[in-house]
């Protein structure tokens, strides 16, 4: 049967809303428990209450989130068996795997960790309760750790192979998926991000107290902390994202080549398209501004290997297409008989290719049966939207370089002690809140939309992923998270912007001053004189 592309669409359009919303949440978890663990190692080794009071009101910020991390998150993973119920068929039994483990991360480990974090400060010692902080920030990226295997496997499936009599995908090394390549670039890069994003939180609610002369004291420390923590991960994610893009390059040269718009393969080492208008008709960039040499280091970290153009790339696809239909045909004859050695043969020798004989399922129901015009589309299916990618990567990029610039301002004037002394820098504090947001947002629509037409690069197209369901249904079920997402977002902002209003001053988790007060000596007891007789 010829998929239905309304179906997919919408079944799409529902889960790139539910993860991009989610995602909203998770980054700032990564990286804002981290600088809790900071402020109450401060607190214990000083000893100091201002420290404490910091991580406290920080914290509170950091609870909302998580808690809307946890409830937006559950729904994505439901979404696996309600709308992609043949892609849960084909690979769960490879994908499930870091999923479930992912699940105990966070709803047990972390929950376990938070209930300590927020009912321990007076009921165990400060030293056991900054170690619960420090465990609490591993569990985080340990739990961002399983999920990223998961999504680096559908980016570069290695440590399974598919078998023909149950027609699932099979994990052959569990060691292989693990140490994905492109996993761990991924984790490393996307943790370094919620770093960044964390910092800068943290940077620009810090300014704001400071521009109205609240809470001076707890908004220059935290100020300071963001300033040191930020600029290290704003640094960290431009050398991380150098790895990540070659690991791309390497197993994902359409999604490279379509990032950077090179419609036909450039001699090595290739430029670095800086500015244009990618022609998707035309095939063309206009009014291309490139830097000599840049793309190729960046890419393949050479001056010698050439990085293969879109034109090029669909020509190999139709190659793969015409291999894939035999081990396509291969698998039907092992369906019907399990020994037949001939066609066990040709499918180990073209198995790698059969996700790419799947491509025609969406122009004609049996791939063996395509014709040229077919296989052709099939081919040009495997570019991804390409000014989408263009853009997204060089906004990302920019912003990236913007934060750098940002946090060692802020880091100059904080070792000068000066952060209150240009109101203008924390006013653009303020207002750049949202860009860590949106650079984060932008990195996910690269690296999910630019694997399409995958959903599992070169094994199982993303159209062939989705549930037997109709249009309406999944317009009923897009709409009800519309709705309900758009509740949780009410919330969300209602409690932030409330507590933030508050401020440390106005919450009563502990005392309104700052430091304590001195606590004066026990009068001298008193002492009855004896009466004279």
């Amino acid at each position: 049967m010829i998929v239905d592309t309304e179906v997919v669409t919408l079944s799409r359009m529902q889960f790139a809303m539910t993860a991009l919303y989610h995602f909203l949440f998770v980054p700032l978890t990564l990286g804002l428990v981290w600088m809790l663990a900071v402020m109450e190692s401060i607190h214990v080794m000083t000893g100091r209450t201002i420290w404490r009071r910091m991580t406290q009101f920080w914290g509170v910020l950091f609870g909302i989130n998580f808690a809307m991390g946890v409830a937006t998150g559950v729904t994505m993973e439901f979404q696996f068996g309600t709308n992609w119920a043949y892609y849960a068929q084909y690979v769960g039994d490879v994908f499930g795997t870091p999923l479930a483990i992912e699940g105990l991360m966070a709803f047990f480990l972390e929950g376990t960790l938070v209930g300590l974090f927020y009912f321990g400060w007076d009921r165990i010692s400060p030293l056991k309760h900054m170690f619960v902080t420090w465990f609490l920030a591993l569990a985080t990226s340990l739990s961002a750790l399983w999920i990223l295997i998961a999504n680096g496997w559908m980016q570069h499936p290695v440590g399974a192979k598919f078998n023909a009599q149950t027609m699932r995908m099979e994990v052959t090394s569990f060691s292989d998926v693990f140490f994905n390549p492109v996993a761990q670039a991924k984790f490393v890069h996307t943790v370094s991000a919620g770093y960044v994003l964390g910092a800068m939180f943290v940077l620009s609610i810090s300014a704001w107290y400071l521009l109205r002369g609240r809470n001076v004291d707890i908004a220059k420390r935290s100020m300071t902390v963001a300033a040191s923590f930020g600029l290290a991960a704003a640094l960290s994610v431009v050398v991380l994202g150098d790895t990540s893009g070659y690991t791309v390059s390497q197993n994902q040269k359409m999604k490279l080549a379509a990032i950077e718009a090179m419609w036909h393969t450039e001699p090595a080492p290739a430029p670095f398209t800086l500015f244009g208008m990618p022609d998707v008709q035309q095939r063309t960039t206009h009014m291309a501004i490139q830097i000599p040499w840049a793309m190729g280091l960046i890419g393949t970290h050479s001056t010698d290997e050439t990085m293969p153009g879109i034109a090029e790339l669909v020509d190999t696809a139709k190659g793969r297409i015409g291999e894939g239909v035999k081990a396509y045909d291969a698998m039907l004859v092992l369906r019907r008989d399990k020994s037949n050695v001939q066609a066990q043969a040709t499918l180990a020798a073209h198995d790698q290719d059969m996700g790419y004989a799947l491509l025609l399922k969406r122009y004609v129901d049996d791939p063996r049966k395509a014709t040229p015009a077919d296989i052709q589309k099939a081919a040009d299916s495997t570019i991804p939207n390409v000014p989408v990618l263009f853009w997204s990567f060089r906004l990302m990029v920019a912003c990236g370089m913007y934060f750098i610039a940002l946090f060692a301002f802020a880091f100059w004037k904080a070792s000068k002690r000066e952060l209150t002394r240009h109101r203008w820098f924390l006013k653009v504090a303020l207002w750049s809140l949202p860009l860590p947001w949106l650079a984060i947002e932008l990195g996910w629509i690269v690296a999910e939309y630019g694997r399409q037409p995958w959903a599992i690069e070169g094994v199982l197209p993303t159209a062939l992923g989705v549930s037997s369901l109709s249009a309406h249904q999944v317009w009923g079920s897009l709409i009800g998270f519309i709705v309900f997402y758009s509740a949780l977002a009410i919330v969300d902002v209602v409690l932030m912007l409330k507590f933030i209003r508050k401020g440390p001053d106005g919450l009563e988790l502990w005392p309104a001053s700052i430091e304590p007060a001195p606590i004066k000596p026990n009068p001298a007891p008193f002492t009855p004189v004896p009466l004279k007789s």
